[in-house]
């Protein structure tokens, strides 16, 4: 009997150890199940929030790709390719041909604007000339230097019949005083360079050489409106003013007046007069 009771007790033991073992599997088996689903949401979470990022970040980089489209849509053209067809349009072009290339292709090895000057100055003194031969009273005649337009040699034939100098002229037997005009290369906007050549004279406002003390003769006192009959009036107005008088003194009658002194003493005058002034002369200059 006691046996008995043994044997039952110890499969009552058997039985509970048996049933706490199955419960403890079981719930094992329950908590790992409930693990691995949680594990399985966490990760299907997960996946959807990749997913969700991945989308959203799809979507923006498609909406900021599409923003850069359109912007670069609306930007002008580059400067790049601007400058390059500029370049080629400008290679294209042919510039046309100027008036001052024109003519002084005519010329060859002369500057465009040395030739416009020559061209002033070229029909500045054909005009002068033809209205010079149609003067009636015979004042003064031209004849060109080695047929130099630029050259001329003028005779003074008249002056005041009433002065010595006539007298001189008259009883010496000169027909005209003879005076050399070179005309510069940007006359008429300076004056020509005017010298006595015969017959020596004194006073008068004639100097050493032939030089002529005259203002507008200067570049400060021309201008461009003076002529040549205009400027040989004025001499021929301040010969006798000045009192000039033909040199008859024995050794100066023969030395005639040379250019290069002229040259010198006109340099030397206007010198002078730049630094004191122009003084009109006194009454009893004449």
């Amino acid at each position: 009997m006691a046996t008995l009771l043994r044997k039952i007790g110890l499969i009552r033991l058997h039985d509970r150890d048996t049933d706490g073992a199955k419960q403890q599997g079981s719930r094992k088996a329950t908590k790992s199940g409930s693990q691995k689903n949680a594990s399985k949401q966490c990760n299907s979470s997960s996946n959807e929030s990749i997913l969700l990022q991945s989308d959203h970040h799809h979507h923006y980089h498609s909406n900021h790709q599409q923003q850069h489209n359109h912007k670069r849509s609306e930007q002008p053209p580059s400067t790049t390719k601007d400058s390059n067809k500029d370049k080629q349009q400008a290679g294209s072009k042919v510039p046309p041909a100027s008036a001052s290339s024109t003519s002084s292709s005519s010329i060859p090895g002369q500057p465009p604007n040395k030739q416009h000057c020559a061209q002033v100055r070229s029909r500045r003194l054909m005009k002068e000339l033809q209205d010079i031969r149609k003067l009636t009273d015979h004042f003064i005649s031209v004849e060109l230097v080695e047929d130099n337009l630029f050259e001329w040699n003028v005779k003074l034939l008249q002056v005041d019949k009433d002065s010595a100098l006539w007298q001189d002229m008259k009883e010496t037997g000169t027909e005209c005083i003879l005076l050399n005009l070179n005309f510069p290369d940007n006359f008429p906007f300076s004056p020509p360079f005017m010298r006595v050549l015969s017959p020596r004279l004194e006073n008068g406002y004639v100097l050493d050489g032939g030089a002529i003390c005259m203002e507008l003769l200067t570049p400060r006192g021309w201008s461009s409106a003076y002529t040549v009959e205009a400027v040989m009036r004025q001499f021929a107005a301040s010969l006798v003013k000045g009192q000039g008088r033909i040199c008859r003194k024995v050794g100066k009658t023969k030395k005639a007046f040379t250019r290069k002194e002229a040259e010198a003493t006109f340099k030397s005058l206007v010198k002078t007069h730049e630094k004191y002034g122009w003084v009109t002369p006194p009454v009893s200059d004449g």
